[in-house]
């Protein structure tokens, strides 16, 4: 099975940075679109960002407002978001995830069958 192991999480400042990466094994990550979620306290999981497997595409939720982004490295087996502009409203745990490839539905969590354990983000004021 894949293995998601996700990084980089910590408390930050408003208006700081931090860059997240998610190391993938088993089967290339070039095989998979690739995507980012996050859950804050008493509220449910959400959609962040998302990569096609080729990398040629791009998607991320309405409250991103430029200020993050997605890549990958096939060749290390990783994808990373860069998290610029960072408030508050950003604390939550952070979760990378993966599934096969498909032309549609980037946003939709339940087509997501590879999670990893999620890393902690917390912005302060």
């Amino acid at each position: 099975q894949e293995l998601l192991e996700e990084s980089g999480g910590g408390l930050v400042q408003a208006g700081g940075s931090l860059r997240l990466s998610c190391a993938a094994s088993g089967r290339t990550a070039s095989s998979y679109d690739m995507g980012w979620f996050r859950q804050a306290p008493g509220k449910e999981r959400e959609f962040v960002a998302a990569v096609t497997s080729n990398g040629r595409s791009a998607y991320y939720a309405d409250f991103v407002e430029g200020r993050f982004t997605i890549s990958r490295e096939n060749a290390k087996n990783t994808v990373n978001l860069q998290m610029n502009s960072l408030n508050p409203e950003d604390t939550a745990v952070y979760y990378c995830a993966a599934r096969d490839h498909y032309d549609y539905a980037y946003t939709s969590q339940s087509l997501y069958v590879y999670w990893g354990q999620g890393t902690q983000v917390i912005v302060s004021s």
